[in-house]
C-alpha cells in the first residue's frame, strides 16, 4: 500500500491565478528540487521550515522567479521531506516547473497521494484524511466548521475512546476465561451492562446527527411555492441579493423551476423557484405546475408565498392541503399593501408558522433567516464541540457497532455465556476501527484517496 519514492504535483488550482504551488514529497525531495533551484544557498544546506528566494532553471533556461519552502521530516504534511515551490500562477509556468521536477526522476503523484502518505505515516487517521476533502468542498461556514472539527481529531478521539473501553472488556473476558482461578466473572455482566449502554447511547447520539450533517454538507433543499404573481420570484431575488428571476406583473411568468444556491447565516440553501400553482389549460404551464408539485415532495423546506393583497381561492386551498404535513414557513407577502388575507385566514386551513413579509422592501427577511437557522439546527450548530455525521461510510460503521452493542446487552439479559459477549464486543470494536483506519483493506484506502484532487 505504501510507496517510498518521491512524488510531485501542482497543489494549487488548475487554472491561471496569482500564485501557483508545486509540491514535492519524499526522501529525495530536497535534493531533487535543489537540482533545478538557483539561489544564494543550496536547499540541502538551509534549516527546516525556511523560505528561500531564487529561480527555477531547467535546460539552461530560467523558467520563473520563485520562493521555495523547505520542510524537513517529520514536521510536514506527509511526515516526509517536503518542498513547496511558490511560483507565478499561470498554467504554462506551473506545467514547465512540474516538467522540470519530473525530469529529475520525481514521479507524478496519484490523486490524494500526499494525504494518503500522511495517513499511512500515522500523522492523521482515516476519518481525518477524509475530512480534508470535506474542508475543501465545504459550501457553508458551518460545513467548514464541522469538517475542521473532524480534521482536528474531535470525532477520532471519540471513536478511539469508545474502542479503548470496549477493548478493555474484551481483554478482561478473555483473561478470565483463560485464568478462571485468579480472575472472577461473578457479577461481571451486571457491571458490563451500564458500560455498554453508555457507549451505545454515545453512538446513537452521533447517528442522530446524520440528517443535520446531510443538510450541512449538501444544503437545505428549499422550494418557493405559491400562486402566480404572489411574489415568489421577488423572494428568490431578495434572498440571492441579485436579479436572478424575471419579475413582472403578468401572472405565470415563471414556467419552469429556477435553482440558485444562497448562503443564509452560514447555512447553504438550495433555492428552487417554481411556477405559480393554479388550474390552467396552457400545456406548457401545466408542466411547470407539475414540476412545482414535484419540488414540494422532495424539499427539506417549503416557503409558501401568499399574496396578502388578494383573497384566498381554490388554488390556495389545494396548495395548503398538499403541504399541510411538511416543513413549511408561510410568507404573507405584500404586507406593505392593504391586506385582504390575514394570518387568521391562513390558520383556518394551515397550521404553520406565518411571517408578515414584503419582497419589495425586504421587511421580514431577518425574521425568516433566524427562523430557518433555528428550525433546522435548534441552536446545536453553535456548539463548537458538536460533530455532525456527513460521511456515509462512517454512518454505516457506527450503525454496525451500535447493533453489535445491542446484541451484547440482549445477550446479558438472556444470561448468555461470556464468550458470546466477547464475539459481539469484538464486532463493535472492529466496526469502529474501520472509521479511523485501524482495520481497513487496501482496496478501500485506494478508493477513498482516488476521489481526492491531485496535489492533495
Amino acid at each position: 500500500m505504501y510507496r517510498t519514492d518521491t512524488i510531485c504535483a501542482i497543489a494549487s488550482g488548475m487554472t491561471n491565478a496569482g500564485i501557483g504551488i508545486i509540491r514535492i514529497s519524499g526522501e529525495d525531495a530536497i535534493q531533487k528540487a535543489d537540482q533545478i533551484f538557483r539561489g544564494k544557498t543550496s536547499l540541502t544546506d538551509v534549516p527546516s521550515h525556511t523560505i528561500q528566494y531564487g529561480h527555477i532553471v531547467f535546460e539552461n533556461q530560467v523558467i520563473d522567479e520563485v520562493m521555495v519552502l523547505v520542510m524537513k521530516a517529520p514536521r510536514t504534511y506527509t511526515t516526509e521531506d517536503t518542498i513547496e515551490i511558490d511560483c507565478h500562477g499561470g498554467m504554462i509556468v506551473m506545467q514547465q516547473i512540474l516538467k522540470a521536477v519530473i525530469a529529475q526522476g520525481v514521479r507524478p503523484a496519484e490523486p490524494g497521494e500526499f494525504t494518503k502518505r500522511a495517513f499511512l505515516n500515522g500523522r492523521i487517521d482515516l476519518s481525518q484524511a477524509e475530512s480534508v476533502m470535506d474542508v475543501i468542498d465545504s459550501e457553508s461556514s458551518y460545513a467548514l466548521h464541522n469538517s475542521m472539527n473532524q480534521l482536528q481529531g474531535l470525532f477520532s478521539s471519540q471513536i478511539k475512546e469508545m474502542r479503548e473501553a470496549i477493548l478493555y472488556e474484551i481483554a478482561y473476558i478473555e483473561s478470565a476465561l483463560d485464568d478462571p482461578e485468579h480472575i472472577s466473572l461473578d457479577g461481571y455482566k451486571e457491571q458490563l451492562l451500564p458500560k455498554m449502554d453508555h457507549i451505545a447511547k454515545k453512538i446513537r447520539h452521533l447517528l442522530d446527527t446524520k440528517d443535520h450533517g446531510s443538510l450541512l454538507k449538501n444544503g437545505i433543499r428549499t422550494a418557493i411555492i405559491g400562486k402566480p404573481n404572489a411574489g415568489k420570484s421577488s423572494l428568490l431575488n431578495i434572498l440571492a441579493r441579485k436579479d436572478r428571476a424575471i419579475v413582472t406583473d403578468i401572472a405565470g411568468t415563471t414556467r419552469d423551476t429556477l435553482e440558485e444556491q444562497i448562503m443564509l447565516q452560514g447555512i447553504a440553501l438550495n433555492i428552487i423557484d417554481t411556477a405559480g400553482i393554479r388550474e390552467t389549460s396552457d400545456v406548457v404551464e401545466q408542466i411547470g405546475v407539475q414540476k412545482a408539485y414535484d419540488s414540494i415532495s422532495s424539499a427539506d423546506l417549503i416557503l409558501y408565498v401568499v399574496d396578502a393583497s388578494t383573497a384566498l381561492d381554490e388554488n390556495d386551498l389545494k396548495i395548503m392541503d398538499t403541504i399541510s404535513n411538511q416543513n413549511v414557513i408561510v410568507l404573507l407577502n405584500k404586507s406593505d399593501l392593504e391586506c385582504i388575507t390575514s394570518e387568521d385566514d391562513i390558520r383556518e386551513h394551515l397550521d404553520q408558522t406565518i411571517i408578515p413579509f414584503s419582497a419589495k422592501n425586504g421587511n421580514g427577511l431577518d425574521v425568516l433567516e433566524d427562523l430557518i437557522a433555528q428550525r433546522f439546527f435548534s441552536g446545536e450548530i453553535s456548539d463548537h464541540n458538536e460533530i455532525f455525521l456527513t460521511n456515509a461510510r462512517h454512518i454505516a460503521a457506527l450503525s454496525n457497532a451500535y447493533d453489535s452493542l445491542l446484541h451484547v446487552m440482549d445477550s446479558i439479559s438472556m444470561e448468555m455465556p461470556e464468550d458470546f459477549l466477547s464475539i459481539d464486543l469484538m464486532d463493535a470494536y472492529e466496526s469502529l476501527g474501520l472509521i479511523i483506519g485501524a482495520s481497513v483493506e487496501e482496496d478501500l484506502v485506494n478508493e477513498i484517496f482516488s476521489k481526492f484532487c491531485t496535489g492533495k
